[in-house]
């Protein structure tokens, strides 16, 4: 039986990443200053930073707000259906001349994406463990531009129209694809065990979580400046700009996918930073030739790629204490939005009025000096939740076996039957209840049991104060 159930989760966790890398391509590719987008309103007539302006906002109030309407799993995949239906429908519109419809289009297609997008967050939970969804949110990520590169080198070689086609069709997929994916988790956690996670533990990830929020609604800024400023200085470059430009994101996405696991990937935020820091230096003293844009490019993109590939898997993190994923997910996604809205208002006030790159620039280093000060009070926040994240610094960076032999030598080794102990390793290691329990193959009401136990013996209320425990006791 369990095996059974394994075998459909992991089928339900591949219809949940195809489907989302599919919409995502069409995301990227079209409404979310896309190449297919930009070819479509050349010579059309159409206020282009108007229409772009449009999209973003309609996508951060989608995002924002998708979580405090969408609270079950059943109501998630009827919102990721009707926002197919809608970007579909939408996307049509595209093929039209110019006309007051194509506002109203991208407004809604823009709106329902990021209804779709914070919905996906229950499939992020429900069928990929903690330890495995830095995994999933990297090949969602990699794939989707992969494809996004596609659709913009079509765009380049054949025509707006067979390019905007293609990704309807890729719409059309996820669509047939979302209906296969199941209306309810396949193993819930019992709901006792689910009253004392969420109700103990969601006052504990609150601090930790909003100072996430804020921190990517700063950095992200400098993406704004990048698509206001630097990518627009560089268009004369084009097609060749189209093949290259992801290729720095996708690359240092795929190397930090495929780290070794002992790999201590903490200080890969600062190299990134200082990468982008060099980016926009470079972007303020070189010219405009391509090997500049390569120059600036690479570090750029690249840097961008650590950076969402951290908050994605962090905040999928977090959704492991909240009964709502698609408020966490969303919300933290809609920060992403809304820094890149800001950076554009910026950029377009130093550009439009004053042509003034240099500025610019320093205010995406001061950007950049804000950002490095929070860096080490988030990690310490986000060590207190998230325990065995790869890009956090850990007080506690010993292997598996390190932690077991200290486990084992501690006082609260003595309290524990041999099953609670090997409940309390997994838990330190970062298995969720529902992957504790697949892990040892009980049930849930044996699991429910043993919690209860563990929690009473220890004299602890939750599964943050037995982390706390056991690294006092370690000291």
């Amino acid at each position: 039986m369990t095996k059974l159930l394994l075998g459909i989760g992991l089928r339900q966790k591949r219809l949940s990443i195809i489907s989302f890398t599919l919409f995502s391509a069409w995301l990227l590719s079209v409404p979310f200053e896309g190449q297919i987008l930009y070819a479509r309103i050349n010579n059309s007539g159409v206020d282009k930073e108007l229409l772009f302006i449009l999209a973003i906002f309609a996508n951060f109030l989608g995002l924002f707000i998708c979580g405090f309407f969408v609270k079950r799993q059943d109501s998630a995949k009827v919102t990721m259906i009707i926002s197919l239906v809608v970007c579909i429908a939408g996307s049509l519109i595209f093929f039209l001349p110019f006309s007051m419809l194509w506002y109203l289009a991208i407004v809604n297609i823009s709106f329902f994406a990021g209804l779709l997008i914070a919905s996906w967050g229950f499939y992020y939970k429900a069928y990929s463990e903690f330890k495995d969804r830095f995994k999933t949110a990297a090949d969602v990520i990699i794939y989707s531009n992969i494809l996004m590169i596609f659709l913009s080198v079509l765009t380049t070689i054949t025509t707006a129209f067979i390019a905007l086609g293609t990704s309807i069709v890729l719409l059309i997929a996820a669509l047939l694809l979302v209906f296969r994916l199941d209306d309810h988790p396949i193993d819930r956690v019992s709901k006792a065990i689910k009253s004392v996670e969420q109700n103990s533990v969601s006052s504990s990830i609150l601090k930790p979580l909003l100072f996430l929020y804020i921190f990517i609604l700063i950095i992200t800024i400098n993406s704004g400046l990048m698509y206001r400023v630097v990518s627009p200085a560089f268009e004369y470059l084009a097609p060749l700009t189209n093949y290259y430009w992801a290729m720095p994101y996708i690359l240092a996405l795929v190397i930090l996918r495929n780290l070794p696991r002992k790999f201590n990937q903490s200080y890969i935020l600062y190299i990134a930073l200082a990468m982008v820091g060099l980016a926009f230096i470079a972007f303020m003293r070189l010219d405009s030739s391509f090997v500049s844009y390569l120059i600036i490019d690479t570090l750029m993109l690249g840097a961008f790629g650590v950076f969402d590939l951290f908050w994605w898997s962090v905040l999928g993190g977090f959704l492991d204490y909240s009964k709502m994923p698609a408020q966490i997910f969303g919300v933290g996604l809609s920060m992403n939005v809304m820094g890149i809205f800001l950076g554009g208002i910026i950029a377009k006030r130093f550009i439009v009025i004053d042509n003034d790159y240099i500025t610019i620039s320093v205010i995406a280093l001061i950007v950049i000096f804000i950002v490095l000060i929070m860096l080490p009070i988030l990690n310490t926040l986000l060590t207190k939740v998230l325990r065995n994240h790869v890009f956090l610094n850990h007080l506690d960076s010993r292997d598996e076996s390190e932690q077991q032999k200290t486990f084992a030598e501690s006082e609260l080794d003595k309290q524990l039957t041999e099953k609670e102990k090997e409940v309390v390793q997994l838990l330190l290691r970062g298995y969720t209840y529902k992957g504790i329990s697949g892990k040892l193959h009980i049930s849930e009401n044996t699991m429910k049991f043993h919690i209860k136990n563990i929690y009473q013996k220890l004299h602890i209320n939750n599964k943050m104060e037995l982390i706390r425990m056991f690294s006092d006791d370690k000291r």
